[in-house]
């Protein structure tokens, strides 16, 4: 088999070995910004093509008719995307050259939250009240509706990039008007305070093969546009809360028609209600070294796995691996130090350190979740005396 694999930012190098283990080809096309500085692993790459790009955007029309040019002397079997912003992407060259795999109008469901919360609302499923910015008397009747704070949200970002909180119709107005033409391209939501998890799962023909519930320390939105130490942990696997997560979850998978595939949804219990109320999905494996995490507690390393769903396509067996049950915790914050020093961090339970410039980043991994919850109580306290730094949020990924 040949894969093509899209790749905007660095990322998914384990999805690229997998795929080189498995026998595969595999064909990287990625950014000309990344040629430079990107370290792709060795031996798993066949062959490397750079697409001219605008803040890793690539033109939708060039990119089509580059890889056309390489599909005629090339047969490509998959096509994959590594992030969540080729994911529209990858779909529209499939649809292109009739390769099979998810199509452009299931992707919507994966990428547009506005299509994902109408969809959601549709199959019965708990969303926060929201309005798409189109229609004024719409969104008057939501503001009147809805008390504030509400949430300004572009339809197409990934994880917090460009969220805008809300506090009155005063604030609301002039955010609109500086959008432009691009106000369409918005949903405004109904805040909802409460306590925000993810669910990461693998999908073999619509069936759910693997899903394993964790919990965020604060909101990764509140992390982003206020600062402070990112964590989140597996939860305890037979808590009632994480019962409801996995048949909501369940319940998203079926809606929006994953068929093959890794999912990394997000999920609200409202403080008000205790209601789980769905928040968005992807077609992706989870950023933030969520991956790590998930790998730290149980074996499989969803990169890879994800990689077998794919060469495996629906015409051969698949199934993971019978997975462990020790519990994990990930905490990740921006530092003032160009290279941290974590040396003092020395618990025997920490089984992976970040290795990126002005970032620390660790996973502790115990078969007790008291054990997790206590050692990142500590950590962030000790994180944010030793090295915590703020940057203001981006309205743009950056890599």
């Amino acid at each position: 088999m040949t894969f093509l694999c899209l790749a905007s930012y660095e990322k998914g190098h384990e999805f690229l070995r997998e795929c080189k283990r498995q026998g595969a080809t595999v064909v990287l096309l990625t950014s000309l910004s990344l040629k430079a500085k990107a370290q792709w692993p060795a031996g798993s790459v066949d062959e490397t093509f750079y697409m001219p790009d605008n803040d890793h955007t690539w033109n939708r029309h060039d990119t089509i008719k580059a890889v056309s040019f390489l599909a005629r002397t090339r047969e490509f079997d998959r096509i994959a995307a590594l992030d969540d912003f080729d994911v529209e992407m990858a779909a529209a060259l499939r649809e292109h050259l009739r390769v099979p795999g998810m199509g452009e109008t299931t992707v919507r469901y994966f990428r547009d939250k506005l299509a994902m919360r109408l969809a959601a609302r549709e199959a019965g499923i708990r969303v926060p009240d929201f309005a798409h910015v189109l229609n004024y008397d719409r969104v008057r009747s939501f503001l009147s509706r809805i008390p504030p704070p509400w949430v300004l949200k572009p339809r197409s970002m990934a994880g917090a990039i460009g969220i805008k909180k809300v506090q009155s119709a005063e604030e609301f107005w002039p955010m609109v008007d500086g959008l432009g033409d691009l106000q369409s391209q918005y949903l405004l939501e109904q805040f909802l305070p409460g306590n925000i998890f993810h669910v990461d799962t693998i999908v073999y023909q619509k069936q759910i093969r693997f899903a394993i519930a964790s919990g965020y320390g604060r909101p990764p939105m509140e992390v982003s546009h206020e600062g402070g130490v990112f964590t989140t942990r597996i939860l305890e696997r037979d808590a009632d809360v994480v019962r409801h997560l996995l048949a909501v979850n369940a319940r998203v998978m079926a809606a929006f028609g994953l068929v093959n595939g890794v999912s990394h949804t997000e999920f609200i219990q409202a403080r008000d209600d205790g209601e789980i109320y769905f928040l968005e999905t992807s077609a992706r494996v989870g950023g933030a070294h969520i991956a790590e995490l998930v790998e730290a507690a149980t074996g499989l390393n969803l990169w890879a796995e994800w990689a077998k769903v794919e060469v495996a396509g629906g015409k051969a067996p698949y199934a993971p691996p019978e997975p462990k049950h020790d519990y994990a915790g990930l905490l990740v914050s921006l530092a003032r130090q160009e290279c941290p020093d974590t040396s003092g961090y020395a618990d025997p339970e920490i089984v992976w350190r970040m290795d990126q410039p002005h970032h620390v980043g660790m996973i502790v991994k115990s078969p007790n979740p008291q054990r997790i919850r206590e050692l990142l109580g500590s950590y962030v306290e000790r994180v944010q005396r030793d090295f915590l730094a703020y940057i203001a949020p981006q309205d743009k990924p950056t890599a």
